[in-house]
């Protein structure tokens, strides 16, 4: 090993020396794998960040994509989820504005793809994961690289052993082995044998798990790799544990925790003290056997929320800075507007002394129609600050709830949820920069926002959409979010006091040629009581979500013949409020 690292290093040196920066990043990247290939990934993180400055200042893409990914592998191994989700994400972004790719960029590519697939496997996203392994090996196929399709059908085996299915999970892993022995890798075979064992284990097969395990361990031995002798002891322990084997796996599992607890190796440390708590279970060391399964809980909840954390943290992140983003546009708007005021009056004082009838007639027109101009283009900007005040005004609020989840350790819910609101985030943000989109989209959006705006209810309101059958909803364009305030404004002002059998009903019919007609129904307290708890409250504040809604379906029925109506029904049953309806009629054309 020390041979082979001052090799590189020589090599390294001989590169910079000459003046050879292209061999002297290639050459810092290799020395980085062998670092991480030992577990020293303070080295590897080191000389693979030095590759990566080399490769920007050489303005080398492909060495650049290459680093990157190897940046995000080493952290991905560190457990540091976000800093390789990061890496990785970069790699990729970087790799696809490459057209027509490289062969290099190909490879980076399927790189980036399986990489966050392993991400998402540390996330528990597995559908995700295959996705991202899928994608991966389909490039890997095509370019015949056996290293990547022996990477990418172990890790397509992992997510299905963890969705449960063991015998595919099986010939998956038999697979790589196959393609880690065409290119003679003894890292690859140690990966392979350790999970096709940890199968074995699984099938309570010991016999055939003991000597593949025992190959895995003398093979990761060899190779010097710490995390997956870690991982070997474990397995070896784990078999011995099941066949009462005690001593010799007290044994092999104090011999994994050390190494785990040398390198910083967190999830092998959790299957560590996991195993010794049952191993002193069985000898009647009930404190030990108690002390190991509290250091085994204490830390996978740590692993676990930071992994989720950092996962809320990025969207939080990518909001914020889509917030700051929508400020600067709207001061910046707020400064033409001010311009172009400053401007209409300048040219009104020219005007007014300028003398001549004529001259003061023709300058007038002139005038006016700069002026209808500028009020136009005023009219849109002002449109466009209420669209940047709008779109964030109910997705903030949701992240509190699902952070809620996190808190509580409620990790289905989270991960359900997230993916709900990264869904809806997408749609906002598409959505926020055109001025109509599809009533199909709209009512996809509402749906996320009902799913997301129902956490805090303990999803008690039961909200139904009928689209008549001669509705097609794909072609007719309404205003993007504009059923987002009434949805809003029934379940906060007409549901949120009222104590159970919460309903919200969408309907869309056509009632006439010009129009197609959305009925927005809930049987809440009314709008009177509302108006009675609005005025009890100590604290007012007034919502002007209506107000900006109907400025905009009026901007939006001047492009038609018919105008748009609005209509707010109070609904009522035995002589008491039960409910109200919002009948909205959108112009369309025909």
């Amino acid at each position: 090993m020390k041979r082979d690292t001052l090799k590189m290093s020589y090599l390294v040196h001989k590169s910079a020396k000459s003046g050879y920066k292209t061999g002297e990043c290639y050459a810092l990247n290799a020395l980085g794998t062998f670092f991480r290939n030992i577990s020293h990934y303070d080295d590897a993180i080191t000389m693979h960040t030095r590759a990566l400055r080399l490769a920007r200042e050489l303005e080398d893409v492909e060495m650049e994509v290459l680093s990157l990914n190897m940046l995000g592998v080493v952290y991905r191994r560190m457990d540091a989820i976000r800093s390789a989700l990061d890496y990785h994400k970069e790699a990729l972004d970087l790799a696809e504005t490459q057209s027509p790719p490289s062969l290099e960029i190909e490879r980076s590519i399927a790189v980036s793809q399986n990489s966050m697939g392993n991400i998402y496997l540390a996330l528990k996203q597995y559908d995700l994961a295959l996705e991202q392994f899928q994608k991966s090996l389909k490039i890997e196929t095509r370019l015949d690289n056996r290293l990547g399709l022996a990477i990418n059908n172990h890790n397509i085996g992992y997510a299905k052993e963890k969705q449960g299915l063991i015998d595919e999970a099986l010939q998956y892993y038999q697979q790589s082995l196959v393609y880690n022995n065409e290119i003679n890798s003894d890292i690859g075979r140690v990966i392979c044998f350790n999970s096709i064992g940890k199968i074995y284990i699984v099938q309570e097969d010991y016999e055939a798990a003991l000597p593949i395990i025992n190959q895995a361990l003398e093979k990761a031995l060899k190779v010097n790799d710490q995390y997956y002798i870690a991982s070997s002891y474990l397995n070896l322990g784990l078999i011995q544990l099941r066949k009462n084997n005690l001593e010799a796996a007290k044994t092999s599992l104090e011999k994994a925790l050390t190494i785990s607890e040398e390198y910083n190796l967190k999830t092998s440390k959790i299957e560590a003290y996991n195993y010794l708590s049952e191993l002193f279970e069985k000898t009647g060391d009930l404190e030990t056997a108690l002390a190991y399964y509290k250091d085994h809980i204490k830390l996978e909840e740590t692993v676990s929320n930071e992994r989720n954390l950092q996962y809320v943290n990025d969207l939080i992140i990518k909001y914020e800075s889509e917030k700051k983003n929508n400020q600067i546009k709207e001061l910046a708007s707020e400064n033409e507007i001010v311009k172009l005021k400053l401007a209409q009056n300048r040219r009104t004082l020219i005007l007014s002394l300028l003398g001549g009838v004529l001259i003061a007639i023709i300058l007038f027109v002139l005038y006016r129609q700069r002026q209808l101009r500028n009020e136009k283009r005023i009219i849109t900007l002002e449109q466009e600050m209420l669209r940047n005040q709008m779109n964030p005004h109910f997705i903030f609020n949701s992240l509190n709830s699902i952070k809620l989840y996190i808190i509580n350790n409620e990790k289905e819910n989270a991960v359900y949820y997230l993916n709900k609101f990264s869904k809806l985030i997408r749609k906002i943000l598409v959505a926020s920069t055109e001025k109509e989109i599809s009533l199909e989209d709209e009512l996809e959006t509402m749906a996320l926002y009902m799913n997301i705006e129902n956490i805090r209810f303990s999803n008690e309101i039961e909200y139904q959409v009928d689209v008549a059958p001669e509705i097609n909803s794909s072609i007719i364009k309404v205003p993007s979010l504009i059923l987002q305030p009434f949805l809003e404004n029934a379940i906060w002002h007409g549901l949120s006091t009222k104590p159970n059998n919460k309903k919200i009903h969408l309907s869309i019919e056509r009632k006439d040629l010009n129009h197609v007609s959305i009925s927005i129904t809930d049987n809440g307290i009314g709008r009177d009581a509302s108006q009675k708890i609005k005025n009890d409250k100590k604290l007012k504040r007034q919502s002007v979500g209506i107000d900006i809604t109907k400025a905009r379906l009026e901007n939006f029925s001047k492009s038609f013949n018919d105008d748009y109506g609005l209509e707010i029904i109070d609904l009522y049953e035995d002589g008491r409020p039960s409910g109200t309806t919002v009948v909205l009629k959108i112009p369309t054309k025909n």
